[in-house]
């Protein structure tokens, strides 16, 4: 086949991808302390997101090199579930961080460990039934009427994906408002028990609240456009639209550690410990709430 510049820039974003979130995988993988559910969920999001850039690249090595419809139908297949539970992941850290402000007296107990396996179960046995559809005979090799603008998922199981990123992305846009209220009375309780000036009850509120935006802001702006397009397109449809759309979905997955792993100042300090051993005993390893943004 004559190379795409496109499938090119997706295989760079897929590589990309991978690094960034296996070293994510690897530090909570291999440090001891990075066991609360806090970290298991950024975990489990970066393992996702680490299966959709090697999903990426492998779509480009095999359709260029090993041009298969069963491979082709493995990789598809792969992508599906890597991004379902990338898309599911950031749900239920979403989830996790609302209950560990609206229970934040109970959050750190063994009821919350148990919660955070079964939304783990939940969320990766979703994403593999959702991405062995294709795998077991749900596409449309056969009859290339029902494809979707991703070849080789139909159209009906491309709009049940669909609907469930809309599903997903108003529970999401619901718990963020109300952890915006919670953030803004305890920012209000905080300014009138220590005798703060409003300024700071100000100040301390907008940052919170632009945190939370700039969260969603990009889930959203990354996401939206592609699953917008899924709905709008079929098969007819210019293979540029897909292209134009999809690829700022996978930027999600690029950015994703960037905001929920990074930012982070445990695994801050073990980056830093690792890489050139600058790690301070005078500051004291402390697992913040996941409701610190």
């Amino acid at each position: 086949l004559p190379l795409n510049p496109w499938d090119v820039i997706l295989c760079i974003s897929g590589t990309i991808i991978s690094c960034e979130n296996a070293i994510v995988v690897v530090v909570i993988f291999y440090t001891p302390a990075f066991r609360a559910p806090m970290f298991l969920l950024i975990g489990s999001l970066a393992t996702a997101d680490l299966l959709a850039g090697l999903g990426l690249i492998l779509h480009f090595a095999f359709v260029y090199f090993i041009p298969s419809e069963a491979v082709s139908l493995v990789t598809v297949g792969l992508l599906v579930t890597s991004f379902t539970a990338s898309v599911s992941s950031l749900l239920t850290i979403t989830i996790d961080r609302y209950l560990s402000l609206y229970n934040a007296l109970t959050y750190y107990s063994e009821r919350t460990v148990t919660r955070t396996y079964i939304m783990l179960i939940l969320t990766w046995g979703a994403s593999i039934c959702y991405g062995l559809l294709p795998v077991v005979g749900w596409n449309c090799l056969k009859e290339p009427s029902t494809c979707s603008i991703v070849k080789p998922l139909t159209k009906n199981h491309l709009i049940i994906l669909s609907v469930s990123f809309f599903m997903v992305f108003a529970v999401m846009l619901q718990l963020y408002v109300q952890i915006c209220k919670i953030v803004c009375r305890h920012a209000h309780q905080i300014a009138v028990q220590r005798h703060f000036l409003a300024s700071s009850h100000y100040v301390t509120t907008r940052k919170g609240i632009a945190t939370l935006a700039v969260i969603l802001g990009t889930f959203a702006s990354c996401w939206l456009p592609f699953a917008i397009y899924c709905l709008l397109g079929d098969s007819s449809s210019p293979a540029l639209y897909t292209y134009v759309t999809l690829l700022p979905a996978t930027y999600n997955s690029m950015i994703n550690p960037v905001i929920y792993a990074f930012r982070n100042q445990e695994i801050q300090k073990v980056l830093w410990t690792v890489c050139c051993g600058c790690f301070s005993s005078t500051m004291p390893f402390r697992s913040r709430s996941p409701s610190d943004v």
